[in-house]
């Protein structure tokens, strides 16, 4: 009988290996609706080309030495760098950013990146950074001076923040070849089409007023 038992558990024990090592691929985009027309065709990520018509050009990108351009409302400029503008970094899981901050007030405003992690060097300038972690919802923050590093979980709300008197300008490192983002102010009082106001207005606690005018608003995107 003690036979027996060891080898169910020895069954049970092999299914739930087997089970842990099989998963499904990360999303390279925000979904993949299934289908079974071949006409009708997006895959998850990029086709590749063959290797041997792989040239340095698919490899490389010149320019991220040049200021973004931060006149805009919120004072700054995200040059992503991602499969889109690096073609070989496709299937690799990585992609580059630039951010340019406006003197005191320049911000990237609370984002979330869906699919990846960053992390982020200061190049010039100081920047107040910070991200909010699942519930319970703390904040964790620090003030950043050239050279310092900081890491943004994937999927947390973050932000950073120019609290200097100069430009600032910092590069991201992200762990997919297309990280997406989700500027939350856009995303909940920006969207197209427009959340029911009743919706917001009980979600944030607001007058239904003050819902309507920041819908009406302009909600500028920095990327």
């Amino acid at each position: 009988m003690k036979g027996a038992h060891f080898l169910v558990a020895f069954v049970l024990l092999a299914l739930s290996s087997s089970f842990a090592f099989a998963f499904d691929p990360s999303p390279l985009q925000d979904f993949c609706v299934a289908t079974n027309d071949p006409k009708d065709v997006f895959v998850n990520g990029k086709f590749c080309r063959d290797p041997m018509l792989a040239t340095a050009n698919d490899f490389s990108f010149s320019g991220l030495n040049i200021p973004g351009n931060t006149s805009n409302q919120v004072g700054s400029n995200v040059t992503l760098l991602n499969v889109d503008k690096i073609p070989g970094l496709n299937t690799l899981g990585i992609s580059i950013a630039r951010i340019d901050f406006a003197p005191y007030g320049g911000l990237n405003p609370p984002h979330i990146h869906p699919r990846a992690t960053e992390i982020l060097v200061v190049l010039e300038g100081t920047l107040y950074v910070g991200f909010v972690t699942s519930n319970p919802n703390r904040l964790i923050t620090k003030v950043l001076n050239a050279g310092d590093v900081f890491v943004f979980p994937i999927g947390l709300i973050h932000f950073q923040f120019n609290i200097g008197n100069t430009n600032a300008v910092a590069i991201a490192g992200l762990s997919s070849q297309n990280p997406g983002v989700i500027t939350i102010a856009n995303a909940v009082f920006g969207s197209n089409p427009p959340i029911n106001p009743d919706v917001l207005a009980k979600a944030f606690q607001l007058d239904k007023n003050v819902v309507n005018y920041l819908q009406k608003q302009f909600w500028v995107n920095n990327h």
